[in-house]
């Protein structure tokens, strides 16, 4: 694969959103090893932008890592400062299965009961079904089917 190529404005806003990030791959005396490619390729598929730590004294050693991984990974340079390595590659697109006969489920409402003043109000939690809706009074009563007018009903005959 080939590397990425970013912009100078895109790899100003990776560099930005990393400076925060700590290390999630440390590559110590064995070197780029095939677990440390997995790694390297399981933490861009989840997370995109990650921070790898090299613990090489050679600073020609630590480019050639990080062009490698980049090569070999499709992932785009962003920075390497020091013994830290930024890598930068799009997620993938996560499929979702569509459930089209799913209906919404419950929910967790907070209701306030306000009693005699110069009182606390009590904090009830409700569970409100998917066929239920709250009311201004706070009860739960099942939703009403949406009513059409006559014209509308005459009309589907």
């Amino acid at each position: 694969m080939a590397p990425l190529t970013l912009t100078a404005a895109e790899r100003r806003a990776h560099r930005a959103q990393a400076h925060h990030l700590d290390p999630v791959v440390l590559i110590g005396a064995e070197g780029l090893s095939d677990a440390v490619r997995r790694e390297v390729d399981a933490a861009l598929n989840a997370h995109g932008l990650i921070k790898v730590r090299v613990f090489s004294d050679d600073r020609a050693e630590r480019e050639a890592i990080c062009l490698h991984l980049a090569d070999e990974l499709g992932a785009a340079p962003v920075q390497h400062i020091g013994k830290l390595l930024v890598l930068w590659r799009p997620l993938p697109a996560k499929e979702k299965a569509a459930h089209e006969d799913r209906l919404p489920g419950p929910r967790e409402v907070k209701v306030l009961k306000f009693g005699r003043p110069g009182q606390r109000p009590e904090v009830k939690k409700l569970r409100v079904l998917g066929n239920q809706r709250l009311t201004a009074g706070g009860q739960v009563k099942r939703a009403k089917p949406k009513q059409q007018s006559v014209k509308k009903r005459q009309g589907d005959r």
